[in-house]
């Protein structure tokens, strides 16, 4: 059921942000009185799984049809509502614009007063706009709604009591595991966010840890130094290291589950590891990261249970995992409630700070590094939890429609960015594109943006047979 949660997530997720991104687009062209000749969630090529449209007073439905009913063309100026059957986006055709679905030869040859074309240049920019600005009003409304509604829990760095482990590129560069983050370019971060958001995306250099002296037994402050090119470093390794640094933790046995090899070796609930193939081991994170890589071999685990130390030998399996779970819940949390005038505020100013966010760290996907590490629908799916909680779907569905306003506002032809970039070019020279060349080149932005859609992918692919 996991993975079935995190597409029907995935799909839900996507749904609700192309209605409403293509609503804010109809809204506008029925501002200013501009007919719109289909409204569709998914795409419907060859069928729709439903139609709708309204016309002599009452609703007329049409199910499973591959084309619409042949009495609904006398009613042209009336929206044909659908369902499609292809969950990979949805469309909102307006009448008399040139788009990927609709050609310059399609149109009349006389521009008619309903027609997006004969619209003045402010009132086709708004049209335009609509589904940018619909799309970050609800990754703002979504952001107060769930502050208001759930508040906000996380961990104060300051109760990292074991403090930090950090990847591969991280100890590198001079960090070691159990630092406690002191301040980073002379701030203090109150949460883990904050400490990856400043080094990855700000480009912070200068990180003061407290690192616990072998020689004194007492914490001593230390100065690291970070070149410029560290964000890059970190986004160009493995993606399973490119968090940086998250809280360290032992590794407590919260669960083991039957049947599995560690229940064979007699491990139980609450039993503490300590060392690994009689190598002293702490890390929660190092004991993933050298169990996975003994696979199918028999390891030796010493334990403490009761406060006895006490060994057992395990047999890796072949997926390297021997069917342990790990207590997270380790560290106090911090919880903060939002009565509904707070809530608006700190909603709309945490919108506002991820949007700044995403666009700061946009700028690595044009480095070597960043371009290896595009994902698809598999990266996307990912990212949902594989068991149903609203407050996580809501929360990434918000983030999720700051990036879709975000790259749709991007001056590429064939999306709103690219129409917007020809109409300021209009209004900037007085002089209007011709509806050729805008098909030319919205056909050209069509088949870049399906050229980046199947690398993403393709990327997505092969992670998964490594």
């Amino acid at each position: 059921m996991g993975i079935a949660t995190q597409i029907i997530g995935l799909i839900a997720c996507l749904s609700f942000l192309v209605v409403t991104h293509e609503f804010g687009h109809y809204c506008f062209a029925r501002i200013f009185k501009t007919r719109v000749d289909k409204f569709y969630m998914f795409f419907n090529p060859w069928f729709s799984i439903m139609r709708a449209k309204r016309y002599d007073g009452k609703w007329h439905f049409s199910f499973f049809s591959g084309k619409a009913p042949k009495e609904w063309e006398e009613h042209p100026e009336n929206t044909e509502w659908g369902i499609g059957w292809l969950p990979l986006g949805g469309y909102c055709a307006i009448n008399g614009m040139v788009d990927e679905t609709t050609k310059p030869g399609d149109l009349p040859a006389e521009p008619q007063p309903w027609e997006f074309r004969s619209k003045p240049a402010w009132q086709r920019l708004f049209i335009i706009l609509g589904g940018v600005l619909v799309n970050f009003l609800t990754a703002l409304i979504l952001y107060v709604v769930v502050l208001f509604t759930w508040g906000e829990d996380y961990i104060p760095v300051e109760n990292a009591t074991y403090g930090m482990h950090f990847t591969q590129v991280a100890l590198d560069a001079g960090f070691r595991n159990g630092d406690h983050i002191v301040s980073i370019d002379g701030m203090r971060p109150e949460k883990s966010g904050d400490i990856t958001a400043a080094v990855l995306i700000d480009g912070a250099q200068r990180v003061v840890v407290s690192r616990l002296d072998d020689s004194t037994s007492s914490a001593q402050e230390r100065t690291i130094y970070l070149d410029k090119d560290f964000p890059k470093k970190v986004i160009g390794s493995p993606r399973t290291e490119q968090y940086f640094c998250q809280f360290e933790m032992p590794y407590i046995v919260a669960d083991v589950f039957d049947d599995s090899p560690a229940a064979k070796a007699g491990l139980r609930k609450a039993d503490s590891l300590v060392a690994l193939n009689g190598e002293p081991t702490f890390s929660f994170f190092d004991y993933q990261k050298k169990i996975s890589q003994q696979k199918d071999s028999t390891i030796a685990i010493a334990y403490v249970r009761d406060g006895r130390l006490d060994t057992t030998a395990v047999t890796v399996g072949s997926d390297g995992m021997i069917g342990l779970a790990a207590r997270t819940d380790l560290f106090e949390l911090k919880h903060v409630e939002y009565g509904f005038l707070s809530a608006i505020p700190n909603g709309i100013s945490r919108g506002f700070h991820t949007l700044g966010d995403y666009v700061k760290q946009f700028k690595l996907v044009f480095t070597k590094e960043g371009a290896t590490q595009l994902g698809g629908f598999g990266t996307i799916g990912s990212i949902f939890p594989k068991t149903w909680n609203w407050q996580l779907f809501w929360n990434m569905t918000a983030f999720l429609a700051i990036i879709l306003a975000f790259m749709n506002f991007l001056p590429i032809p064939a999306l709103d960015g690219g129409y917007i970039l020809f109409i300021l070019v209009e209004m900037i020279t007085r002089r209007k594109p011709s509806d050729k060349f805008i098909g030319y080149a919205n056909t050209v932005g069509f088949i870049l943006l399906l050229a980046l859609v199947i690398y993403a992918n393709g990327l997505d692919i092969l992670r998964a047979f490594k």
